[in-house]
């Protein structure tokens, strides 16, 4: 089992575009491994954090899962009912697996326990998920063009920032700019 977890996590680094075209790797146990990649890559952001600012780790593998659930519906929502390249059924499962995978890299952020070299891990792992991301979203939903992948992840990426500033802005206490009597 543990070798399994470790073949999808190494394929997930190398960028495999197979890992997402067989369906070996989306069965029952994928559901979990994807999980766990993804409470890991939380665990691992907050520690990279850590290095600069206070982070509740815990909280941070809380918020990678609701981050997983919110990446995998705007993925499938806007490939599979928007913009769909061919009439295919694919399950959201399928699709939540592999937002799942693709965030393998994000684990990486464990090994940035200097500040010097936290930015830098950060950058280089994102950028990395958004390449996992646009090959798995690439495979899973069988479509031709990477600009469309592209498209798909990065109109995804644009509305989760735009929920997420919103929803700061609003908790954020309302600062009078002037006031002159």
């Amino acid at each position: 089992m543990f070798g399994e977890f470790l073949n999808i996590f190494v394929r997930s680094l190398k960028l495999d575009k197979n890992l997402y075209k067989d369906n070996n790797n989306f069965g029952e146990a994928g559901i979990y491994f994807a999980g766990l990649i993804m409470i890991l890559d939380g665990i691992a952001g907050a520690v990279a954090a850590n290095t600069i600012v206070k982070t509740a780790i815990g909280l941070s593998g809380l918020t990678a899962i609701i981050t997983w659930f919110v990446w995998a519906i705007f993925i499938y929502v806007i490939g599979v009912k928007l913009f769909p390249d061919k009439e295919l059924k694919i399950p959201f499962k399928k699709i939540l697996i592999g937002v799942g995978y693709a965030h393998a890299p994000g684990i990486l952020r464990f090994f940035a326990v200097t500040p010097d070299i936290m930015i830098p891990i950060i950058f280089i792992t994102q950028f990395w998920i958004f390449a996992g991301l646009i090959i798995s979203t690439k495979q899973i939903l069988n479509l031709k063009s990477n600009f469309k992948a592209f498209g798909i992840v990065i109109l995804s990426f644009l509305i989760i920032a735009f929920i997420s500033i919103a929803f700061v802005m609003s908790r954020m206490n309302a600062i009078p700019i002037s006031t002159l009597s």
